[in-house]
């Protein structure tokens, strides 16, 4: 069984989906869930679910703090399930292709700094793109660029909004994005 931390900077919605499909797991076994910015609803289902929630600021300091949390809880892989923050050298020597994160759409298209949530669904609605979807990969030490895992699509309706495209690419992340993580885990362990 994998010790994995989750990251996360936004509402947390695919954090939730981890607790409750990593709940009783084999094969991954959450040692914390660490947050950018204060998120009450995330860190009340940790509490019920007895997995330690860690709010700090990302800065040069947290970085040290952080990685010191992994180690001592015996992390071997970091999820970042929306975390908006680019991840240090620091961490990727320490974890080499055991850093995976989710980008909101099919990579390498819609992808970089300041390309995440709404920002990625306006731009695929403004290249009137036929499909999005959502792309797992490792993370390299650049935004978007790492090594593809996974992707799964969808197809843009006629009068597709970003809103509307929010929720479909909202339904593929529930919907795989667990899963492919507790694969990779167990493909690789």
């Amino acid at each position: 069984m994998s010790k994995v931390a989750i990251f996360i900077s936004g509402e947390g919605s695919n954090a939730l989906k981890m607790l409750e499909d990593f709940d009783g797991s084999s094969k991954v076994n959450l040692a914390f869930i660490y947050s950018t910015k204060p998120n009450m609803r995330v860190e009340k289902a940790c509490k019920e679910k007895a997995i330690k929630f860690h709010f700090r600021s990302w800065n040069v300091e947290s970085h040290e703090v952080i990685l010191e949390i992994c180690r001592e809880k015996g992390v071997e892989w970091i999820v970042l399930a929306g975390f908006l923050k680019l991840i240090p050298a620091s961490f990727i020597d320490v974890y080499p292709n055991k850093i995976v994160n989710i980008h909101p759409a099919l990579l390498p298209s819609f992808g970089g700094k300041g390309m995440y949530g709404m920002h990625v669904h306006k731009a695929v609605i403004a290249a009137s793109s036929r499909y999005s979807g959502i792309s797992i990969h490792f993370v390299n030490g650049a935004y978007d660029e790492g090594q593809i895992i996974a992707q799964f699509k969808v197809e843009l309706d006629v009068g597709e909004t970003a809103e509307t495209l929010k929720e479909k690419i909202r339904v593929l992340e529930h919907q795989y994005f667990s899963e492919t993580v507790a694969h990779l885990i167990d493909k690789r362990d």
